[in-house]
């Protein structure tokens, strides 16, 4: 019988937890170095290089991936021949090791854990508690698989109780259409087929921990029913034209996997969760010899891609930058901005709305400024700033009025608006910015200075001051409000068609 010491078990997943914040998957590397090789839509292939170039960095600086360093998750089958030392239950050994890797001080990890989530939403300010689910199984060792899952894409989720007769495939692909670019795509997408509602669900999220295998599989060709369904799907999934980051291209999903389980004759559960461009999880095994071991991927698993901005890079001194001068900036343009960027996101928005609701005077002039929806990392050793990726700027499109009122230029985020946003944009004559998520220690690298304006209660959701010098972003809607997150999957969806004709 293996005995499990404790400590063993804690530093395993707190080491675990550091090790995703910083390496992909070498399985994803090799999809994504494709995905870039056979891109054809311009504004995509520079989102992912930036993705690819984050990754590279972020393995080398041992930095986050995404400043959104997940809610985690832990599938840990324990062997009925194991035993584990002292009187910790396995819940309280994996959130012990969730705090240790959150506040690591060579590497601090941004906490987005509330609790109280229909009340105060109070920070718990390490990350925990983790979500655990655990199963006995034979054997005499403990296999755990881990992963950090990222809002913007956890949020896409659906859940669907289709009749037994229904299409899951026209189920999906209504479904991803509708999930927008919050998820940053290109990433993964898990489907759970059968079981009950939960158990869809758990098997969805369970097969994203598997390892991207599509290409071989189209290699050799499906075998069953279910490859025959992950193979349709990453076909058809990635003829609809998103493409990265939702700008439009060739390449939506990396891969399709899908697991199923027996269910009721009247019942077909299928449940759907997109993996984002920051995918982090990875498998271990403890068999009572120690803490285990985690092999950094191979640096020359990383391709020859190393981004840089574009010649035709406008170029926008945000100290003089005018509403006629943007203006006249067009769809798909990337500017690089200089100058001094505020930043708030939700709990900043909701306090500003309640303040203005009283008649006070807002903290912050917002006038002729831009607003960066995002939640950084702390910063460690010299750093301005930790990674500071955008996060979904949908969920602002309820404050846009209301913030555009204040005098604002324009906003920075990721994914796209809401038609109701869009109108709003459009009626001020503002434009809408967009950072590349998955590229967050990159975007950092671009801002010189940070300081706290306001709301420093709300820690990473407080309003800062970024001094940004060359912040790399692309207009995704215009001041007559047309989102190039309309204008560009709608494009290359046509396209795709014609090239497959």
């Amino acid at each position: 019988m293996a005995l499990i010491k404790t400590q063993d078990f804690i530093e395993s997943i707190a080491d675990a937890l550091q090790y995703i914040s910083y390496y992909h998957p070498e399985d994803y590397i090799r999809a994504l170095a494709v995905a870039y090789e056979k891109e054809q839509s311009p504004a995509a292939k520079d989102a992912i290089a930036q993705i690819l170039t984050n990754s590279r960095m972020c393995a080398e600086g041992k930095r986050p991936l995404c400043q959104d360093t997940g809610i985690v998750v832990a599938f840990v089958k324990v062997g009925m021949q194991t035993q584990f030392e002292g009187d910790m239950t396995v819940a309280e050994m994996v959130n012990e090791g969730v705090r240790r890797a959150y506040l690591h001080p060579e590497n601090t990890l941004r906490a987005s854990i509330v609790n109280d989530p229909a009340g105060a939403r109070k920070n718990t300010k390490d990350n925990t508690p983790a979500i655990t689910h655990i199963e006995m199984v034979a054997g005499d060792t403990v296999d755990i698989q881990i992963a950090a899952k990222g809002g913007g894409s956890e949020n896409k989720s659906k859940l669907a109780m289709l009749n037994p007769n229904d299409s899951i495939v026209d189920w999906v692909m209504e479904v991803v259409p509708k999930m927008g670019a919050g998820w940053c795509p290109p990433g993964m997408l898990g489907i759970g087929i059968g079981g009950s509602a939960e158990k869809a669900m758990l098997l969805a999220k369970e097969s994203l921990m598997e390892p991207i295998d599509i290409q071989e599989l189209q290699a050799r060709g499906a075998q069953n029913k279910i490859e025959e369904l992950r193979l349709e799907l990453y076909e058809k999934v990635n003829q609809l034209g998103i493409g990265a980051q939702g700008l439009g291209g060739l390449t939506t999903v990396l891969d399709v996997k899908i697991l199923d389980y027996p269910t009721h004759a009247a019942s077909l559960p299928v449940a759907i969760i997109p993996n984002c461009a920051a995918t982090r999880h990875v498998h271990f095994t403890l068999d009572g010899s120690g803490v285990a071991e985690l092999v950094p991927p191979n640096p020359d698993v990383y391709p020859d891609v190393h981004w840089a901005p574009s010649p035709q890079a406008i170029r926008v001194n945000l100290e003089t930058v005018t509403q006629e001068e943007t203006q006249t900036w067009k769809n798909g343009d990337t500017l690089l901005l200089t100058g001094k960027i505020l930043t708030g996101r939700d709990a900043a928005h909701k306090r500003i709305k309640t303040m203005l609701e009283k008649g006070e005077r807002l903290p912050v002039d917002f006038n002729n400024r831009f607003i960066y929806y995002v939640g950084p990392v702390d910063a460690v050793r010299d750093e301005a700033v930790g990674p500071a990726g955008p996060t979904t700027a949908t969920r602002m499109d309820s404050y846009t009025n209301m913030m555009l009122n204040t005098g604002l230029l324009g906003s920075i985020g990721k994914a796209e608006r809401g038609e109701q946003a869009l109108k709003e944009i459009a009626k001020h004559k503002s434009v809408y910015l967009m950072a590349v998520g998955g590229a967050a220690y990159l975007v950092s690298k671009a801002i010189k200075k940070s300081r706290v304006l306001a709301f420093a209660d709300l820690g990473m959701e407080a309003i800062y001051e970024f001094d940004v010098v060359d912040m790399p972003v692309t207009v995704a809607v215009s001041a007559n409000g047309e989102s190039v997150h309309n204008t560009g999957p709608a494009h290359w969806k046509k396209k795709i068609a014609l090239l497959a004709v």
